[in-house]
């Protein structure tokens, strides 16, 4: 895979604002745009687009925002947010709070056998509990049921109640339960409750990065909804991405453990379903058209993507039916194509 590119020497680092400027010779302007402008078009087939920002070796090349949105303007996660408790992680870890092989410490599960479930497991989606992620028919759905329904109160509980279905770490299973008993755990690590890991987020990601908009949201048992709750503008979405071109550095410092990154975007050993477009690491997809792209992915087609091999973070807002994904991943496939790759074999 591609070597993660180094910020450009001389260019202030995003952290108050983003140097800005029309794409360098290299790119195609005119296919950039062009792309850009079919989805911001809204055609049937792509649902709504409601901001593109794109990041090309540090400077923002392209923006544009659809209707009743802005650069101010704050929107949901959705999914991308697995991807930031991902990063929490990676904070902790660096800390020494906690290792990726130790048991995930669930009080619920020490009388049995999802005692031996690791925090490693959790993060590849590989824990071997019950969960159904159904985001239409609420009859069998267990999201629906964890962030609507009898779980609304504390999505971390009604996720780690369910029963063991596989060996841990044999079967990959996408569940926002998963991610939101990880919420819970980095909650108790950095003190427990809604304030701890607010301040957590915030004095250790958000605010280190220039992330001003960004607002997660909790339950009422005070954990972070990890799964799915982030509000914040497409700027603050391409920060976190930047984090994660930049191998987990900012400015003069390293944030994320060495290899961290790395790990993001490394396929996990669980065989994951054909019918999936996108490939899987830990808390990050890897993207389907390149071994070199990850990507954070959420409900509606949101997308923020990270490509070392042509130094671009694009990220993608908007309301997308389940349908029509994977024409947008495809669109926004081909605008990554416009930035020259600069490892032979990126695609």
């Amino acid at each position: 895979m591609a070597p993660f590119p180094e910020h450009p020497r001389g260019l202030p680092w995003p952290t108050e604002s983003w140097a800005s400027g029309p794409p360098d010779a290299d790119v195609d302007a005119g296919a950039l745009h062009q792309r850009m402008d079919r989805l911001m078009a809204q055609p049937p087939e792509f649902g709504v687009t409601l901001a593109l920002f794109v990041v090309h070796r540090g400077r923002v090349v392209a923006e544009a925002y659809g209707p009743e949105t802005g650069p101010e303007t704050t929107l949901i996660s959705w999914s991308m947010a697995k991807s930031i408790t991902q990063a929490t992680f990676g904070l902790l870890v660096g800390d020494g709070l906690i290792d990726l092989d130790d048991p995930a410490p669930v009080a619920a599960w020490a009388g049995d056998s999802r005692r031996e479930i690791t925090i490693r497991q959790l993060l590849e989606m590989s824990s071997g509990l019950a969960f159904v992620e159904d985001y239409v028919d609420d009859t069998v759905s267990d999201v629906i049921e964890m962030l609507f329904g009898a779980g609304v109160d504390d999505h971390a509980a009604f996720a780690a109640a369910k029963p063991l279905v596989h060996a841990p770490g044999t079967c990959w299973n996408y569940a926002s339960g998963t991610t939101n008993i990880l919420a819970r755990i980095a909650g108790d690590l950095v003190g427990g409750g809604r304030d701890g890991m607010e301040a957590f987020l915030r004095d250790r990601l958000f605010g280190l990065l220039g992330m001003r908009s960004a607002s997660p949201r909790f339950d009422v048992a005070g954990t972070f909804v990890g799964s799915s709750y982030v509000y914040a503008t497409a700027a603050d979405f391409a920060r976190f991405g930047y984090l994660y071109l930049r191998d987990g550095t900012w400015g003069d410092r390293r944030l994320l453990p060495e290899g961290w990154v790395e790990s993001a975007r490394t396929p996990i050993e669980a065989p994951i379903p054909d019918t999936e477009r996108h490939g899987y690491g830990r808390h990050w997809w890897r993207w389907f058209r390149s071994d070199d792209t990850f990507s954070a992915n959420g409900y509606e087609t949101q997308r923020t993507i990270v490509s070392p091999a042509r130094d671009v973070v694009l990220v993608r807002l908007g309301k997308t039916p389940a349908e029509a994904g994977a024409a947008v991943d495809a669109e926004l496939d081909g605008l990554l194509g416009v930035f020259p790759a600069t490892v032979h074999g990126a695609d």
